[in-house]
This record gives C-alpha cells, sequence and structure tokens, in this order.
C-alpha cells in the first residue's frame, strides 16, 4: 500500500523479542501497528516516538474473549502477526499436563483463534496476510523440547492446511521458522522448565543448562529476521515457509534429508501393502 494508505499490521507480543523487532521494521516502512500485548504500558515509548501509528490493545493469547476485543477494537487488518510464544524444556515424561496444555493455548489455540477472528474481513477485501511465527523446532524436534515442538508444529501443519484453503482468495499465509537469535527468549526468567528425571540427565541436560546459558550470546539479530520477514510479505509467488538463521536452514535440510532416507529404507514394505490380485 502506499503512504496515503498504510497496511494495519496486528502483532502479538509487540513489546518484546521477535514481535518488538517486526514492530520497529513495520513502523520505519510507514505502516501502523495495533500492538497486542498484556501490558500495555510495556509500549509506552513506541507510542511516544510514534504516536499516529500505533495502537495498542490490551491481549493475553490464552483468552477468547479479549481476542474478540483486540480484533473488534483492532478495526481494519492487513498482516496478522502470531509471535507470542515462549520456550519450555523438559523431556516428555517431565512435562506436567498443565505445562503441556498452557503451551497448546498460547502457541497453538490462541494463534488459530485469532486467525479465524481476521478471516473474515481478509475474504471480504481478497487480500491480506497471515503470518505464523513458529520455529524451526516446528518443523523438527530433538530432545527436551517435545511440548514446544508439539505446539509449534502443529500450528506449522493447520497453516499449511489454511494456505491451500486461502491462496485462492488472493489470501497469503507465511510460516516464520527461526533458529538461534538475540530476541531474550532464552532468559531463565523466560523459560518454562519440568520436572528433572535423572534418568534424562544425557539426553535432555544439554538444552536444560546450554539454553539458559545462550542468552544474549545467540548470533542471530532480531532486525535482520525482522526484514526479512518484511520482505516477504505481501510479495507475487510468496514461499510458504521462511527459514531464518544458518542453524534453522541447516537443521531443516537435515531432517529432510533424514526423512527422506528413512523413506527410501522402507519404501519396499510400505508400498507393498495392497491386497493380492484374485
Amino acid at each position: 500500500m502506499s503512504a496515503q494508505n498504510p497496511r494495519r499490521w496486528l502483532i502479538t507480543g509487540a513489546n518484546s523479542g521477535f514481535g518488538a523487532a517486526i514492530t520497529a521494521a513495520v513502523l520505519a516502512t510507514g505502516d501502523e501497528v495495533v500492538a497486542a500485548v498484556r501490558r500495555p504500558e510495556t509500549m509506552a515509548e513506541v507510542i511516544a516516538t510514534h504516536p499516529d501509528q500505533v495502537q495498542v490493545v490490551t491481549l493475553d493469547v490464552r483468552d477468547g474473549e479479549a481476542a474478540e476485543r483486540a480484533i473488534k477494537e483492532a478495526g481494519r487488518i492487513d498482516v496478522l502477526v502470531n509471535n507470542a510464544g515462549y520456550g519450555i524444556i523438559g523431556a516428555i515424561e517431565e512435562t506436567s499436563e498443565a505445562d503441556l496444555r498452557d503451551a497448546m493455548e498460547v502457541m497453538f489455540f490462541g494463534p488459530l483463534r485469532l486467525t479465524q477472528l481476521v478471516l473474515p474481513q481478509l475474504r471480504e477485501r481478497r487480500s491480506g496476510t497471515i503470518v505464523q511465527l513458529t520455529s524451526m523446532g516446528g518443523f523438527m524436534s530433538f530432545a527436551g523440547v517435545g511440548a514446544y515442538s508439539a505446539a509449534k508444529g502443529a500450528l506449522e501443519l493447520a497453516s499449511e492446511a489454511l494456505a491451500a484453503e486461502v491462496n485462492t482468495l488472493g489470501i497469503q499465509v507465511l510460516i516464520v521458522e527461526p533458529g538461534e537469535f538475540r530476541t531474550g527468549f532464552a532468559r531463565p526468567a523466560a523459560l518454562t522448565f519440568g520436572s528433572s528425571i535423572p534418568d534424562y540427565a544425557g539426553t535432555v541436560g544439554a538444552i536444560r543448562d546450554g539454553l539458559p546459558a545462550s542468552d544474549q550470546q545467540q548470533t542471530g539479530d532480531p532486525a535482520k529476521a525482522a526484514a526479512a520477514v518484511l520482505a516477504t510479505v505481501g510479495q507475487p509467488d510468496a514461499p510458504l515457509r521462511l527459514a531464518l538463521g544458518p542453524d534453522a536452514v541447516g537443521a531443516i535440510r537435515a531432517k529432510l534429508a533424514t526423512v527422506a532416507a528413512e523413506l527410501d529404507a522402507t519404501a519396499a514394505l510400505g508400498l507393498n501393502t495392497a491386497f493380492d490380485e484374485a
């Protein structure tokens, strides 16, 4: 859109991490941001700097009624960025059902609810973009992040189906899969840890200790990640997935190679499953 008719982006978790980086990048283009955050006071500095470009709505993505209110208050939305999320560490056996359910509420049900609420106006205009911030851990997984990957992976697969459903309606779906970036994601206070069972020290211990230790040591620049997202949103024939960071690109390529090798190794068994001809 032109400067006279800027796009309006609704960004969840706009006050920190990738949300803050995308918010800054969007505002720099002259577009408008509806910042959906749990604590509106955290957006005070951004509002003071961009008073005519920023609207703040209070939203905990777990709250369905709050989501409906936020969408109504926001009005027109051209780009929805489902960014809110957090890290959860622990073996599957170490993860409580309450923590697993909360991860799904924040990183699967919440984003899909907002997606459903925004889609009617996008369909009416036959335009718009839905950006789902997942993770390289939404495409592949490893010991200690099963709950996190389950939530992000569920969002990825739902979004893959969504893209097939809306691509003929002029609506873009973009799945963003970051690796390690200096966002504050790994701050110990921001992480949820499951109980510690000694038998898993050899498999889960590395991520339990290593992820908090990596905070503010990551090589990924959130501003460059945000620029990559903006460069992809609204582009014709844009890809469905955008992997960000050498670690994400490498891990996803390795996963694809592993799946291909396993498929080749078991293809004879898999193909030989039809009824025998009479």
